[in-house]
């Protein structure tokens, strides 16, 4: 299992990294997650579980098609916000993940969950950290302030979640070029491909095999190898 410090012992079930995806939307990080274990760009893993907040989501049908559990827990669904912190920590519990990814998934994690799983939740952000990151920088309107901004260059952003906003250890980042003429879709699908679609299985490849940890609130190599 995955210990508190993002270090992986040799106890789990099979050898396997036990990953629950999280996901909002269309699952296009999911898909990468799912393709990277069927073609072993991503070893020693494997999905037990997708959760969604939004039953429309089509990372439910995803998961569907391969035959991975799935289920929505919706804030609509629960009388206050206590109620539903409760229902989506136990299903977590219940799943029993090594390791929590956060997909596209916009809900604010419990902080008993985040505390509970401490080194054990990774987050993919459109953006270079610390830049266009920060509470209201999701989705369409991180590429938007980019552009106005008017940046030269923007990327991704894979770390381990904390009690902050993209705030916790950061794992790995890669860069991608604004180019001219460039539209907030059509920076999006760019940072998709040639980032996010790259370092969210990398990471979660070298967080299977033990070749990461974190020290002092920062990733740091291990003797298996380790950050870039």
């Amino acid at each position: 299992m995955l210990k508190e410090d993002g270090t992986v012992t040799d106890s789990r079930e099979g050898g396997r990294l036990r990953l629950l995806v999280c996901v909002s939307g269309g699952g296009t990080n999911l898909q990468a997650i799912i393709d990277g274990i069927k073609n072993k760009t991503i070893t020693n893993t494997e999905i037990i579980s997708v959760v969604s907040n939004n039953r429309k989501a089509y990372a439910l049908v995803r998961a569907a098609e391969e035959g991975i559990p799935a289920l929505c827990i919706s804030p609509k669904d629960y009388e206050d916000r206590e109620a539903f912190n409760r229902a989506f920590l136990e299903a977590v519990q219940q799943a029993g993940p090594d390791l929590i990814v956060l997909a596209g998934f916009l809900v604010v994690l419990p902080e008993e969950m985040i505390a509970g799983y401490r080194n054990r939740i990774i987050n993919i952000h459109p953006s270079l950290i610390p830049s266009f990151c920060g509470k209201g920088y999701y989705g369409l309107k991180v590429h938007e302030k980019a552009l106005e901004r008017g940046v030269k260059v923007t990327g991704a952003t894979v770390h381990f979640v904390d009690e902050g906003t993209d705030t916790g250890p950061i794992i790995l980042q890669k860069a991608v070029s604004v180019e001219k003429g460039d539209t907030p879709e059509i920076l999006q699908k760019r940072v998709m491909e040639q980032a996010e679609w790259v370092i969210l299985p990398k990471a979660i490849d070298m967080i299977a095999n033990g070749k990461i940890a974190v020290e002092d609130g920062r990733c740091i190599e291990t003797d298996k190898g380790g950050c870039s």
